[in-house]
């Protein structure tokens, strides 16, 4: 069975953008990866990386240097509503900006949705029991 390694994001900057989720979530950083063009952080289950523009070029996608619209969704769970409730604040004061706060959705999730510093979509979520 296959399993999610990363999830990389392009960013116009890579250390400001991965010091964001390090600051909000206590992710720490994968210095053995650390590259110009590259920052990965260890999540605990999987690893977030944050590419430089320069990737696209490297990877052959220059033709979708300037795609426009949210591409994806990061998902961050946490095991408490209080815990959303308090990385929200948290998040907001380094920079990310509240699109929808704490809520209970139909499909029993309590998450909150955010714009991080370079307007990726995230929410911060609790599965409720």
């Amino acid at each position: 069975m296959a399993h999610l390694s990363y999830v990389n994001v392009f960013a116009r900057d890579i250390e400001a953008l991965s010091d964001f989720y390090r600051r909000v979530f206590g992710f720490v950083e994968i210095e053995a990866i650390r590259s110009p063009i590259f920052r990965g952080l260890d999540t605990g289950r999987s690893s977030l990386g944050f590419n430089a523009h320069d990737a696209y070029d490297l990877l052959q996608l220059s033709d979708f240097r300037n795609a426009v619209g949210v591409k994806f969704l990061l998902n961050f769970d946490v095991d408490t509503k209080d815990a959303v409730d308090h990385l929200v604040p948290v998040a907001v004061a380094a920079g990310a900006t509240l699109v929808k706060a704490p809520y209970e959705t139909y499909y029993h999730w309590y998450q909150a949705v955010l714009l991080d510093p370079e307007g990726n979509v995230f929410r911060i979520n609790h599965v409720l029991s």
